[in-house]
């Protein structure tokens, strides 16, 4: 296979030239359905998706049977009058149907609008105002939320006529779609019109809608086809679940963009079900959340029951990957993991490429994706140098992929001047390279250093009895703020004062004197969203509570 230099794409980069690998074009419209699945449906025996239900039932839709049922799906859109810019909400698990109302919306030029299953109904409720939504696709499981929703739409649910709850529904899906035609004419959309209604993960604040349109298809197709390295003859899993950016994006319509067969499981994670999963469908091509990674190098004994398990790449995505994680994934799986960098608002914007020969910096988020331009700014909006720490931001005016032009009903404004800010701090390690630091709110300032969390927690990480850990700035009347950990320790580790000692010195030998962490607090769990990342604001929250309590005692004097 011949190797394609990460500068030599740059430098011949053009937006027209990755639209014409899908057969789209701007000027005559596109049609998200066509480009995804139609085009791959003439190989009539092409496999589209592979899954398992939670009861362990399994099976697979190939191309043309997904393109005939998202025609009747949206022939029941359009029967109900809901197409071009309405939202078509799916409650669903990852099960075929949930592809069948991804597509069948994006078919009929309508928006599909992902809800999570883990959400309440209050997180379901705001969604769905805020974007009067037209139609709820849900199922049993999930259908007694609704009762408390305020304003819930017209409703479609996966049941039969004697099942729970159907005398409730507007409409039984099975039902419903079996009086449609097998065929439907792709409704075609200009390239801002949107597709997707996305939603921030919302850890401050109420979440922000991110309108995600359909010029965002070739950066989809980039980041699969270059970082995530996906070929023809990859079997792929992405664990992110369908309900948040990472999975629609990239579980779903990445690989399909590609023509490739995806992989959804039902079940929950857990080791041993991720590893016969991995077995029974002979996965190559992986992609998850460093919380995944760890999880899998916790339970090493577990892993080592499935010998047959060989994994070709691995990429991470959603916090900074850990270079033990790195070095583990090596050892026993046999393959690189690489640490790609994203959000809901831009896609993935930077990574390490596994199809892309570049120079490979442990700990880096790596380089941007051809077609963008990241930089890293100082407070005054200047572009800093190499070794220099900033907020990342992306160059708008010499991003060609860039498809990110504001909240969907702005509710905050990101940008300054050309750059969109991100809110994340990163160092410039120069050639293009920049390496995840934290949140812009997540970095500690104590005693005149910049600490970032991340590289404290991989310190923590490293260490044998060390399963999770979490790292914050807590107020502290010397300092301004000192270097807090909390930290999951492995079953049967005796989580006492000596640990404690035991882990600030490895943290001092392996970072600096002033990055150590002053404070340890052994936690069974970390706080976490649906999305499975760590919520590191409650845990300032709580540390600037406990300080505040001490202060009112005196224990601070």
């Amino acid at each position: 296979m011949t190797v394609i230099t990460y500068d030599d794409l740059a430098a011949d980069f053009s937006v027209e030239t990755i639209l014409q690998k899908f057969a789209g074009d701007y000027n005559d419209g596109i049609n998200v359905c066509e480009a995804i699945c139609d085009r791959h449906a003439a190989d009539a025996g092409r496999v589209a998706l592979r899954y398992e239900r939670a009861d362990g039932r399994r099976g697979e839709m190939t191309f043309a049977e997904l393109q005939r049922r998202s025609a009747q799906f949206a022939g029941f859109l359009a029967s109900r009058g809901i197409g071009p810019g309405d939202r078509v909400a799916g409650l669903l698990p990852r099960t075929p149907e949930l592809l069948i109302t991804v597509l069948g919306t994006l078919r009929a030029g309508a928006v599909y609008q992902p809800l999570f299953t883990a959400f309440g109904a209050g997180a379901i409720e705001y969604r769905i105002q805020q974007a009067a939504t037209k139609l709820i696709v849900t199922n049993p499981e999930q259908w007694p939320k609704l009762k408390d929703v305020q304003g819930v739409p017209e409703t479609l649910l996966l049941a039969g006529a004697g099942d729970a709850f159907a005398g409730e529904a507007d409409a039984l899906f099975e039902d419903a779609l079996a009086t449609q035609a097998d065929t439907f004419k792709p409704v075609r959309l200009g390239p801002d019109a949107p597709f997707l209604q996305m939603f921030t993960s919302g850890t401050t604040g109420k979440s922000k809608g991110v309108s995600v349109p359909v010029k965002a298809l070739p950066a989809f197709y980039v980041y699969m086809r270059y970082a995530v390295g996906l070929r023809q003859d990859d079997n792929f899993w992405n664990v992110a679940d369908p309900g948040w950016a990472y999975g629609l994006y990239y579980a779903i319509l990445g690989p399909l963009l590609l023509g490739c067969t995806t992989h959804l499981n039902e079940a929950g994670f857990t080791t041993d079900n991720a590893c016969e999963f991995m077995r029974r469908y002979a996965i190559t091509n992986l992609a998850a959340a460093p919380t995944v990674y760890r999880l899998l190098m916790s339970d090493e004994q577990v892993v080592a029951n499935y010998p047959t398990v060989r994994l070709r790449v691995a990429s991470s995505a959603g916090e900074a990957l850990n270079p033990e994680v790195v070095t583990w994934m090596n050892r026993v799986f046999g393959c690189q993991v690489y640490d790609h960098y994203g959000q809901t608002e831009t896609g993935m914007t930077s990574a390490n490429f596994h199809e892309l020969a570049h120079p490979y910096r442990e700990a880096s988020m790596g380089y941007p994706l051809p077609g963008y331009r990241l930089v890293a700014l100082d407070a005054n909006y200047q572009e800093v140098g190499v070794g220099e720490t900033g907020e990342l931001a992306v160059d708008t005016a010499n991003s060609p992929l860039h498809f990110f032009e504001g909240y969907t009903w702005g509710e905050k404004s990101p940008f300054h001047g050309r750059y969109y800010l991100t809110g994340d701090v990163v160092t410039n390690n120069g050639e293009g390279s920049f390496s995840y630091a934290g949140r812009d709110d997540d970095i500690i300032a104590s005693a005149g250093y910049r600490i970032g969390p991340a590289e404290v927690e991989s310190a923590l990480l490293e260490h044998d009895a060390v399963v999770e850990s979490a790292v914050i700035g807590k107020p502290d009347t010397q300092r301004g703020t000192i270097v807090k950990a909390y930290v999951v320790t492995r079953p049967g580790t005796a989580a006492d004062e000596t640990l404690v000692k035991a882990l600030q010195q490895h943290v001092r030998k392996r970072l600096s004197t002033h990055s150590f962490p002053r404070e340890i607090e052994f936690v069974d769990a970390l706080p976490k969203t649906s999305s499975g990342k760590i919520q590191r604001f409650l845990l300032r929250q709580q540390a600037a509570k406990e300080f505040q309590q001490d202060a009112n005692t005196g224990a601070l004097a």
